[in-house]
């Protein structure tokens, strides 16, 4: 591998990314598709980690003027020299991020965004020395960037709510141009303000900010938003005439966000990891944005990354820890009986007709349950299909990451509520510790009719079993007194699952299988089988239980058998 660029693992700045040698694929065709479709402010939303602040930073220094236009060498933008000598370097820049515009309260989110504006102007210090701005101008902008002794920044509401166009004015009358106004994860602040309790305050304020900044404003060349959802207008766009939105159901710009299936198999070959393609489409490809397949991006290097270290990696799920999953957790939640078969035909690789709306209040957001199916398509856990011409859409889990995460939120939303019903618990327990198998098999089949199955065909007899283990482990580890284990060494290998109850020295081996075809006999016959050929139960007799029992269970579909030997 020696001599290969390296990937550019979490590397969302363009300059540093050319720079410094790091492999790109080249999304600089953005820029031209931009050029000729000209709006006044843009905005676009996709799911996270699909490359959009890597593409904000791309444009910054594109169109700043003092960047480096050496690191656009050889990029399919190069090839375009009208366009390059008209656009290249022109214009000042204001960029930031509000994906930390944040915080528990009100007072503590703008705080943060004080500080994400400030620091922005901080790099237009020369403004204080500039000829071109009065000395009016200067106490402006003298206070945009203005701290007290603990570095916190103390521009005030109202300044505050000025600040993006003030600085736009001020560096438009030093170059004599237009300012180009860049805002990555413009909706984050109102996220995570609904999530804590204060969305109408940031609404208004998020508002005003963008209402002076973008709406009649001569000092702005054009500005260029990214998100993830697309906040209604009505809620902080209030005015803006001249406003383009692309989104996943767009056709234009689909090939600049996320990699194609071209940029995948050149990034595999370049590397010498071809044999991987199947498993890497299997895992991360499957998002349809309209017309147009990707894989997400992040999750393509990461795996990359992972087996440059060590060519026998095995996939793993990158996205979760890249984003909450929250959302999957308020819809189960909200789940009547109707949306959970749904949802069971999702996991299980089929596919259901949703009417999208695509532009939401936050406070839409748990309104309807028509509007949780939204979110999850616009924030990546689903995807089209196809559409119908009744403006319906089908939609589908895109990839095996993306399934993982649904089952392992479906367990976690299970195991909270079945421990609500603490008879129900202690009837199963009294079951295991009694040694009455049929109690256990009424018990556990009723629990097996709530949940969600997994039950494809297409999924492996392995991961079948796991999802009955994950169901089965949760339930175990809520029964009060037990000491329950998943996958303890004992014996010659590991049992499913082992438990201790110490205070009655009570032991129990649980070995689980999925009953291929309804063939619940056979299994439990070979689960029981595997418990004494490899004597899954002397862990437990060495841990003092003088009492124990076997349990050979086999699952298909929402039935069990459950046999003690």
């Amino acid at each position: 591998m020696a001599g290969k660029a390296k990937l550019p693992m979490g590397i969302e700045n363009f300059e540093r990314l050319r720079r410094d040698g790091f492999y790109y694929v080249d999304k600089t065709g953005l820029i031209r598709t931009f050029l000729e479709n000209p709006a006044y402010v843009t905005l676009f939303t996709r799911p996270r980690r699909f490359g959009k602040t890597l593409n904000m930073s791309m444009l910054k220094y594109f169109f700043e003027t003092g960047s480096d236009s050496t690191v656009f060498d050889g990029l399919e933008i190069a090839g375009e020299r009208e366009l390059c000598e008209a656009y290249m370097g022109k214009f000042p820049v204001i960029s930031i991020t509000l994906k930390g515009a944040t915080g528990e309260n009100f007072e503590e989110a703008k705080i943060m965004l004080r500080r994400i504006i400030g620091r922005e102007a901080m790099r237009f210090r020369f403004l204080l020395e500039s000829d071109r701005i009065d000395d009016t101008e200067r106490s402006q902008y003298r206070a945009l960037i203005s701290t007290d002794e603990t570095g916190t920044f103390t521009m005030s509401d109202d300044l505050l709510k000025d600040s993006l166009l003030m600085l736009s004015q001020f560096l438009r009358k030093h170059y004599g141009q237009e300012t180009v106004m860049l805002v990555d994860e413009y909706d984050v602040p109102l996220d995570k303000a609904y999530q804590a309790g204060y969305y109408d305050s940031m609404v208004e304020l998020v508002r005003v900010l963008f209402g002076n900044a973008f709406k009649t404003n001569d000092s702005l060349k054009f500005a260029v938003l990214t998100g993830c959802l697309r906040i209604s207008r009505e809620s902080i766009f209030t005015g803006l005439n001249n406003f383009s939105v692309y989104t996943i159901k767009d056709v234009q710009y689909n090939e600049y966000f996320g990699f194609t299936d071209a940029e995948i198999r050149q990034m595999l070959e370049y590397y010498g990891f071809m044999e991987k393609y199947d498993i890497i489409r299997e895992w991360y490809d499957g998002y349809h944005f309209n017309s147009i397949d990707v894989y997400c991006p992040w999750d393509v290097v990461s795996y990359c990354h992972a087996l440059k270290m060590s060519p026998a990696s095995q996939p793993q799920n990158y996205w979760v820890n890249t984003s909450s999953n929250d959302i999957i957790r308020r819809f189960l939640s909200r789940a009547d009986a109707a949306t959970r078969d749904e949802i069971e035909l999702l996991v299980n690789g089929g596919s259901v007709r949703k009417k999208i709306r695509q532009e939401l209040t936050y406070r839409d957001l748990d309104s309807k349950m028509e509007n949780l199916w939204s979110i999850l398509f616009t924030t990546g856990y689903l995807t089209q299909n196809e559409h119908d011409d009744g403006g319906m859409i089908e939609l589908v889990i895109p990839n095996r990451e993306i399934q993982w995460i649904f089952e392992e939120q479906i367990q976690e939303w299970f195991r909270d509520e079945t421990r609500k019903d603490t008879q129900k618990l202690e009837n199963l327990r009294r079951a295991f510790e009694q040694n009455d198998a049929s109690a256990i098999e009424k018990e556990f089949t009723s629990y097996l009719r709530k949940t969600i199955s997994v039950r494809d065909t297409s999924v492996r007899k392995e991961r079948k079993e796991n999802f009955y283990h994950g169901i089965l482990l949760g339930l175990c580890a809520g029964m009060n007194g037990w000491k329950a284990k998943s996958n303890a060494e004992s014996g010659d290998g590991y049992s499913d699952i082992s438990v201790e109850v110490e205070d009655k020295e009570i032991g129990i081996v649980i070995e689980l299988k999925y009953a291929e075809n309804a063939a619940f006999d056979g299994a439990c016959k070979e689960a029981l089988k595997q418990i004494h050929d490899n004597c899954y139960e002397e862990a437990l007799i060495d841990d003092g239980m003088t009492t124990i029992y076997r349990y050979g269970i086999a699952c298909y579909k929402k039935r069990c058998k459950v046999v003690s030997g």
